[in-house]
């Protein structure tokens, strides 16, 4: 006989059951418990809810630990490629060789986007902003792909969604970053690979000869993996309950990157390089920070350090740092933000005051370096991140279908007035 846990709420004795999962996480079911006694939880935010059974990620932020389908995170980062870990976030295992060939020559053969895409991604006035553009712009996917508006269920017809966002969301991304600096869109270059045909398709002239750095590709694909996935956070969580709904991929995944474009969430490397340039503008003493952020009467905060999840250390900060020393040496880049940044992490990673407080650069800290060193502008940051989050949104969406689950529906807490008699014009107060 499974576990039970006991509520008593107003003399009543309520029995629910006590779930486990595979790594020793314990849950109470509450599942039936509005039915069985009419009393709800209540979970501003829902820190404490868990909203469903996944099989994609788990993390554990008290031991600084990420895997993805049981995979180390680390070994994941410094092995696979991107798209091994899309197919193995979505499909469940690592593909073999003839399962990723495929892949790759899918989604090489699916990365040009319709002429009229284009056209829309032209008519954005320059100052929208690019999160704006690639969430309408993959709402609009669903108007030249209709047969994605009904969802079925359809193994086949899911993967051809897959490989449809995988290969244009970078496409729809790279417009939009042409765009809105003044330089002529490029198409996809099929010789390339996933990562330097991205590269390419940012930063080169049309059909130049392009060769990624290497050191640069390497670490554009570390931080996508890195990003893949992060269990029921924000974005994921809006995706599923969309999918929920039985909205389509497309139509999901859209709202996924609206959820995402919030600074609480991916923009946070955004606040990053903004809270280096203040600095900068301050004069640059970044001692000057270290002691604004230790004093409590201070409303300045030190964006990219701790994290909400990881209590110890981000073990996606730990893999980036590395590459963020790279490819600042392969690059040769002298930037005195760049410079403020690694004063910075140097003071914390020292400093008694964070580590006892376990104030560690997080991801954000790094990745937010590395796209500054890229060229890359402050508001493309977070299309960054959702070009990560690409096939855990995936995922996700495909797994809570798979599960049949119901669609979601919060309960509330009614806090209002009680029935009261509507009043007549004349008898309002002014």
């Amino acid at each position: 006989m499974s576990e039970k846990a006991i509520l008593k709420v107003k003399g009543k004795e309520i029995e629910l059951d006590v779930i486990e999962g595979t790594e020793q996480e314990v849950a109470v079911d509450i599942s039936k418990l509005r039915g069985q006694s009419g009393v709800i939880t209540i979970d501003p935010g829902y820190k404490n809810t868990g909203a469903t059974k996944s099989a994609i990620t788990f993390l554990n932020g008290e031991l600084g630990i990420l895997r993805y389908r049981g995979y180390t995170i680390e070994e994941l980062a410094e092995k696979a490629s991107f798209l091994e870990v899309a197919w193995l976030l979505i499909g469940g295992e690592l593909p073999t060789k003839r399962q990723l060939n495929k892949l790759e020559k899918d989604i090489k053969n699916n990365q040009i986007v319709h002429e009229r895409m284009k056209k829309i991604v032209e008519e954005f006035p320059s100052t929208a902003h690019p999160m704006g553009v690639l969430a309408s712009m993959v709402s609009a996917l669903t108007a030249f792909h209709p047969t994605t508006l009904n969802p079925n269920n359809d193994n086949k017809e899911d993967y051809l969604n897959m490989v449809k966002l995988l290969a244009k969301l970078p496409t729809l991304a790279a417009w939009t970053f042409r765009k809105n600096i003044g330089r002529p869109i490029n198409y996809p270059n099929p010789k390339l690979d996933y990562t330097s045909n991205f590269l390419y398709m940012m930063n080169s002239c049309p059909n130049s000869d392009y060769k990624a750095d290497p050191i640069v590709a390497k670490a554009l694909n570390v931080l996508l993996i890195l990003h893949a996935d992060h269990e029921q956070n924000c974005s994921t969580s809006t995706v599923r309950i969309v999918g929920s709904s039985n909205a389509s991929m497309y139509a999901s995944v859209s709202a996924g990157i609206g959820a995402l474009w919030g600074p609480l969430h991916g923009g946070a490397n955004q606040a990053v390089i903004e809270m280096l340039e203040a600095i900068k503008a301050d004069g640059g003493d970044a001692g000057k920070y270290i002691a604004k952020a230790k004093d409590k009467e201070d409303p300045f905060r030190l964006m990219g350090f701790g994290h909400r999840v990881y209590k110890n250390f981000d073990p996606r900060a730990t893999i980036l740092k590395k590459y963020a020393d790279d490819v600042l040496k392969a690059l040769g880049i002298q930037d005195p933000i760049l410079e403020i940044a690694k004063s910075l992490e140097e003071t914390a990673l020292n400093d008694q005051y964070f580590i006892d407080r376990k104030l560690f650069p997080n991801v954000d800290f790094y990745s937010g370096i590395i796209y500054r060193a890229l060229g890359i502008p402050t508001d493309m940051f977070t299309v960054m991140f959702a070009l990560g989050r690409l096939p855990g949104w995936i995922a996700q969406w495909k797994e809570m279908r798979a599960n049949h689950e119901p669609i979601g529906r919060p309960r509330q807490v009614y806090t209002g007035y009680t029935e009261r008699g509507f009043v007549e014009m004349d008898g309002r107060k002014e």
